[in-house]
């Protein structure tokens, strides 16, 4: 493995790559086959089986993933998706590219994730979905939401669980980012998982310029994208995807590490409902004055990043009115260093300089 060039710094993310991954891609390059070949299906298969859907569809990215569910589920002009104010902003994004109408909800303020009861007040006869967020892997309370279809940005979740069903297993259509800050990486990748043989059967045309699989490829129904993900890219997940539980229990440790030396601090420490398994995409605390936090830590050489953004802040989606769940997610909220490289050395010394910051103010 290459070191780490900033040798004392403590990174953000790490990827968990290594002999098994460059093997999977020698394999690739001997037979040739380097996209829509066998790894893709076998990559896809894998997801299939952790998001506990029967159909999974590779494409390029986490981002392509929600673009084509959105798509597959016939949105467009005129309707209204409702979308978390508090999220990465590809979730509203794909829906404003597809013609509609992201209509900004109002998150919790504690788990950060879609508040139910201002989606029910922000429906409409218009809504045609929700695009409700996992947010760096904690389980939404998808049970709760207003009965339209639930599309799921299970995008930091591959791997958790609400009440012991799996996260992309609990709308019509679940979308998945292997992005490298993700518990399972390509590189840039991304899924859409679904029961429903029709929207997989869409996914993949969309995927693939428009062309119809059940057709053979004979028929184009309707022009479509590149979204393909490569046989290289699939090769690099493969056996990342067979030891996601291994890789989930991990940071399962690093978080317990995390509670027992923060519990003391005036922190709020992410966690799940009771029942649910957190997919700890990222270790997300939220502190009062959060930029001085995370200032503090920079100085001492720890890597650390805001939590996500505040759509409403954005210059793309202003003027829909007052979330102050969103508002203080988005002020509050710290993701500190999570990856399998991290030693309880390394957790002390996060403690102890969030010790420092936190307890002298």
């Amino acid at each position: 493995m290459v070191p780490d060039a900033q040798a004392g710094t403590l990174r953000l993310a790490f990827p968990e790559l290594g002999a098994e991954e460059l093997a999977e891609i020698a394999a690739v390059l001997d037979d040739g086959m380097l996209t829509m070949g066998p790894r893709v299906v076998e990559f896809e298969g894998l997801v299939a089986g952790a998001a506990g859907t029967a159909h999974a569809v590779a494409v390029s990215s986490g981002t392509a993933a929600l673009h084509v569910a959105v798509l597959a589920l016939g949105i467009g002009p005129r309707d209204e998706v409702l979308v978390p104010a508090y999220t990465f902003p590809a979730t509203a994004n794909v829906v404003a590219l597809a013609g509609a109408h992201p209509v900004l909800v109002d998150v919790d303020p504690v788990t950060m994730n879609i508040d139910p009861e201002d989606c029910a007040r922000r429906a409409s006869a218009r809504t045609k979905a929700v695009l409700a967020v996992h947010l760096f892997g904690r389980p939404a309370r998808i049970e709760a939401l207003p009965d339209v279809p639930v599309l799921e940005d299970a995008a930091g979740a591959l791997g958790a669980a609400r009440g012991g069903r799996p996260c992309g297993s609990l709308g019509v259509v679940s979308c998945f980012s292997f992005h490298p800050r993700k518990i399972v990486t390509t590189g840039e990748g991304g899924a859409v998982a679904t029961d429903d043989a029709r929207l997989a059967e869409r996914a993949r045309s969309l995927r693939h310029h428009g062309w119809s699989p059940s057709n053979r490829y004979d028929d184009m129904p309707a022009p479509a994208f590149n979204y393909r993900l490569s046989d290289i890219l699939c090769a690099v997940g493969i056996p990342q995807m067979r030891r996601l539980g291994e890789l989930l229990a991990a940071r399962e440790r690093i978080a317990d590490g995390y509670r027992e030396r923060l519990a003391h601090l005036d922190l709020v420490l992410p966690e799940a409902d009771a029942g649910d398994r957190h997919g700890l995409q990222a270790y997300v605390v939220q502190a009062d004055r959060r930029d001085e936090v995370m200032g503090g830590l920079r100085a001492q050489g720890i890597q650390c990043q805001i939590g996500t953004y505040a759509l409403h802040r954005l210059g793309a989606y202003r003027d829909q009115g007052s979330f102050p769940g969103a508002d203080a997610a988005f002020e509050r909220a710290l993701a500190l260093p999570l990856h399998g490289r991290l030693t309880d050395a390394d957790l002390d010394r996060v403690a102890e300089v969030l010790d420092k910051i936190v307890s002298h103010h």
